[in-house]
C-alpha cells in the first residue's frame, strides 16, 4: 500500500506508508520521526525522542504543525 497524502512539498510519494521513516521538526523545533500513516483514520503516527510510546496526529494537523527536515 502506497501513500501520495504524505507528501509534506507536494511531491508524490511512493512509499510503503505502514514502513516509513521520515524526520520532522515540530513548532518547538524538536526532531520527530513518522513511522507509519494511517489512511483509514489520516493519522500521521510518528516518535519522540526520548518517549517510547507511538504518538499520533490527524493529517491537517500535522501538516500544519511539523516541518520536514530533509
Amino acid at each position: 500500500m502506497t501513500s501520495t497524502l504524505l507528501t509534506g512539498e507536494g511531491n508524490v510519494s511512493n512509499e510503503d506508508v505502514n514502513n516509513l521513516n521520515r524526520i520532522y521538526l515540530d513548532k518547538r523545533g524538536r526532531h520527530v520521526r513518522v513511522i507509519r500513516y494511517d489512511r483509514v483514520k489520516q493519522w500521521v503516527i510518528f516518535l519522540r525522542d526520548g518517549y517510547e510510546h507511538e504518538c499520533f496526529a490527524p493529517l491537517y494537523k500535522f501538516k500544519s504543525e511539523f516541518t520536514r527536515v530533509k
